[in-house]
């Protein structure tokens, strides 16, 4: 037991250093984490034998309730809501589309059975909304005609239906479903799919208004709970549980309700675990020795579908409402296939209608060739169509971007020797971007004017737009003691990095501005500005 903890905590801590490396090389996290997930398995390194699908099954289907829920939670619906029409169409019609094209594909140049190439092309019928969400985040790509949002409400909505066609095709292939068993299927997943899922957001919200919560984050707890419970109702009576977390997820995400932004950073962490735990688990379900045999016929069918399918579905569904070329080629070049079509393939995998595990190791070669090519060239190919926005923010599109300037205060005290001391405001000379918001006097908040005079033993608040940490900067502290190499030699003498700056030094209880010529004494705090 104590070795499995030991081993999660080293995967965990693999996976974040990771995460932070795609970054820094373009590569799309979700890549690494299967790459880890491999180098753990079977055929790995450490030849961790997993090979039980059912097991993955369950695992993997309950992780991706929660990245179901937050690709409705974290997007905002007044940015999604011109273009909802248009993505609701290519998260139907699209993946049906899709799915039939690429399945006749598998039928008439892989040689398939109609029925199992149907069945591929159902289950790599959805897109991605993760990889979507995480380029166009951490690379604040925003782009030009609502793309941005189409393709997040596009991604987050389209596993629903993916996950539903896969369903009755499977139950189809069991001999025990008949015309009218279909129709009854579709409108059962449809339709108590988005009772569900309205009832949930309606009660939690106002559970969420309402109810005082006994400790500090119960909020989250209550939400997850929230999340499990919208999938699992509808689930009970064959309704649609992914369609009905996201409805969830989204009508919560755009209500009026306490702590959203700390529920949404909540969500975006535990959605990044959640994707941690899928791919990972899936790399270690994977037996490398088995790709090869699987690799070709998926690079075939990786090919159709970017080059051919997912065309022909974006060109006949956004034709229609006037869509430029430029934003019909780069919407179908982002349908990144991800988490979804994999933990599909095991359904099919699992189930006494199909029951092929081949299927499994050749979606997954699809989605590695999808988030290796698709994903890393994405902004590439964004600059390449002219379709990045430069005068917008990509950020307003999720619902834990603030309308408002962030605005940070920071409390300077005036000192017996201080320049500032008898100077009116109006002539002391500020940082531009910088405003003096208040003076804190004897007890007292003074709010100043240009002939407010700054006295000995005031504590002037300054405010100024906070910085949001795009560029690689961070902050961090050394602490000075008696072995210090540095302690005794001037900032200038210390020989620290080129690339950092001492911003500060606490001394005594005090705050030092420090130059060149500041002695760095035992006992100081060092605060250092570098980039990471």
């Amino acid at each position: 037991m104590n070795l499995v903890l030991l081993l999660s905590a080293v995967v965990l801590i693999a996976c974040i250093a990771g995460s932070r490396v795609s970054g820094r090389l373009g590569i799309p996290t979700l890549l690494l984490f299967i790459a880890l997930g491999m180098l753990f398995g079977s055929d790995g390194l450490l030849k961790i034998e997993f090979e039980d699908y059912a097991l993955s099954e369950q695992v993997c289907s309950a992780a991706l309730i929660f990245i179901m829920f937050y690709g409705g939670f974290g997007t905002k619906w007044s940015a999604a809501k011109p273009v909802a029409v248009r993505a609701s169409l290519l998260s139907t019609a699209g993946v049906l589309v899709t799915a039939g094209l690429t399945g006749l594909f598998c039928r008439l140049v892989l040689g398939m059975e109609l029925a199992e190439g149907m069945l591929i092309g159902a289950v790599l019928g959805s897109t991605d909304a993760a990889s979507v969400f995480s380029i166009l985040r951490s690379r604040r790509l925003n782009l030009k005609y609502g793309t941005a949002s189409l393709l997040e409400i596009e991604s987050g909505s389209n596993d629903p239906c993916a996950y539903m066609l896969t369903v009755i095709l499977l139950s189809a292939m069991s001999g025990s479903l008949s015309p009218a068993a279909v129709a009854y299927s579709v409108f059962a997943q449809v339709a108590y799919g988005l009772a569900a899922g309205a009832a949930a957001a309606l009660l939690g919200g106002w559970v969420l208004r309402n109810v005082r919560f006994g400790s500090e984050g119960f909020e989250s707890i209550f939400l997850v709970a929230v999340a499990l419970a919208s999938y699992s109702l509808p689930a009970l009576f064959g309704g649609n549980g992914y369609l009905s977390a996201y409805i969830a997820g989204i009508m919560l995400g755009n209500q009026e309700i306490p702590k959203k932004t700390t529920l949404v950073n909540f969500f975006d962490a535990f959605n990044g675990m959640m994707q941690m735990l899928i791919f990972f688990l899936l790399g270690l379900l994977v037996f490398p020795s088995r790709l090869p045999q699987a690799f070709l016929p998926a690079l075939l069918v990786f090919l159709f579908l970017t080059a051919v399918a997912r065309p022909i579905a974006v060109s006949l569904l956004l034709t229609p409402f006037r869509a430029p070329r430029n934003q019909q080629l780069l919407v179908s070049f982002a349908g990144l296939r991800g988490a979804a079509s994999i933990v599909f393939s095991i359904v099919a995998a699992v189930s006494p209608g199909y029951g092929k595990e081949s299927i499994f190791h050749m979606v997954f070669c699809v989605v590695l060739l999808s988030l290796l090519f698709q994903g890393a060239l994405l902004p590439a190919a964004a600059e390449k169509l002219s379709m990045i926005d430069d005068s917008e923010n990509v950020l307003k599109t999720f619902n834990d971007y603030s309308e408002e300037s962030a605005i940070r205060f920071i409390r300077l005290e005036i000192r017996p020797g201080h320049p500032w001391i008898r100077k009116e405001i109006k002539d002391i000379s500020s940082i531009p971007g910088a405003l003096i918001a208040a003076v804190l006097r004897e007890g007292r908040a003074v709010i100043p004017k240009g002939d407010t005079v700054i006295l000995e033993g005031d504590s002037v608040i300054i405010g100024a737009e906070e910085y949001q940490d795009r560029d690689g900067i961070e902050l961090s502290e050394i602490q000075v003691d008696s072995k210090s190499r540095i302690a005794g030699k001037s900032l200038r003498e210390a020989d620290l990095r080129k690339d950092s700056l001492v911003v500060l030094i606490r001394r005594n209880g005090q705050d030092v501005i420090p130059d060149g010529e500041t002695v760095i004494l035992e006992g100081d705090l060092l605060v250092v500005c570098s980039r990471n």
